[in-house]
């Protein structure tokens, strides 16, 4: 069934069943919020580590019983991070997620080759969003991990988002390459990685969706626009993916569509053995509760 909306991440991820979630540096509001709602939904059990005193604080005063989790005594963050990420290495924890902790040093973790955590696949951040102003789900990457991908680095993040895409029901997603222009030119370089981006899902080395770009913004998610500009496109005024093409333009786009225009966010990382749920800590429970529906949907196939 594909996932159309919000309401459907959490109806589908409880159909899977529960899946445990390991969450590193637990002692945040948020964060224990969205891990007991997602409890009492019945998409996951939970293993907090991190500061019991704050954990069992925090939970006190907005009326949360935690002690239904196991939880794991430790001050330092870091070491937190470390216990939290062998716990998803050994297979006890289906989704990691990050709490109280900088995300840089979270992923310097997960990255970590002794951990056991790393694939051959490069890991991307991809978001997922509904808004009254666009007529289906759409997912966007990469908005907070990879700076500036060149063409390689492009084709997995590409290949990261319809795996989620797929995880979702979209069979076939529709992939924008996003740039300024939707013509080639050669002095700008996220064209040409667009155009080839384009061919190399002809031939196969991008697979299971349909990829068109260089396209502007307006041409990707408006069909009016795409027409009034003579662009002929699958992809065109009906993206369910868009492609940046560096984190500045990811991130500005991501914040635009949650603080300016109010639409329902989630995200995770994926490339991982499992899903990662490394949320901003501007986002409410609300985003990191759908950030565990969407985990949970995805981590049967791995991350």
């Amino acid at each position: 069934m594909e996932i159309k909306t919000f309401d459907d991440f959490l109806s589908t991820a409880r159909k899977s069943g529960r899946r445990k979630v390991a969450v590193a540096a637990a002692h945040d509001e948020h964060v224990l919020h969205s891990v007991n709602e997602a409890y009492k939904l019945g998409l996951v059990n939970a293993v907090l580590v991190g500061d019991k005193e704050k954990i069992l604080k925090l939970s006190d005063e907005i009326g949360l019983d935690v002690l239904k989790f196991d939880i794991i005594k430790e001050l330092d963050d870091l070491k937190s991070a470390k216990i939290a990420v062998d716990i998803a290495a050994s297979g006890e924890a289906n989704i990691l997620m990050k709490g109280r902790i900088m995300t840089g040093d979270f992923l310097k973790i997960v990255l970590d080759k002794g951990v056991g955590l790393r694939t051959n696949r490069v890991l991307s951040h991809v978001s997922v969003f509904e808004t009254n102003n666009y007529h289906k789900l759409l997912l966007l990457s990469d908005a907070a991990l990879n700076i500036a991908p060149d063409l390689s680095r492009k084709a997995d993040i590409i290949q990261n988002a319809v795996y989620v895409a797929n995880s979702m029901g979209i069979e076939k997603p529709k992939v924008a390459v996003l740039a300024a222009i939707e013509t080639v030119n050669p002095e700008m370089q996220c064209t040409l990685d667009a155009a080839v981006l384009s061919k190399m899902v002809e031939r196969g080395q991008i697979k299971n969706c349909i990829i068109d770009g260089p396209l502007a913004m307006d041409n990707a998610i408006n069909l009016e626009a795409a027409r009034h500009k003579g662009i002929k496109s699958e992809v065109a005024g009906d993206a369910d993916i868009l492609i940046v093409p560096d984190i500045e333009s990811g991130n500005i786009l991501h914040k635009t569509l949650v603080f300016m225009l109010k639409a329902k966010s989630c995200a995770v990382i994926t490339g991982a053995r499992v899903p990662l749920v490394v949320t901003s800590r501007a986002e409410d429970y609300v985003a990191k509760l759908n950030s565990i529906a969407l985990a949970s949907i995805i981590c049967q196939g791995g991350g």
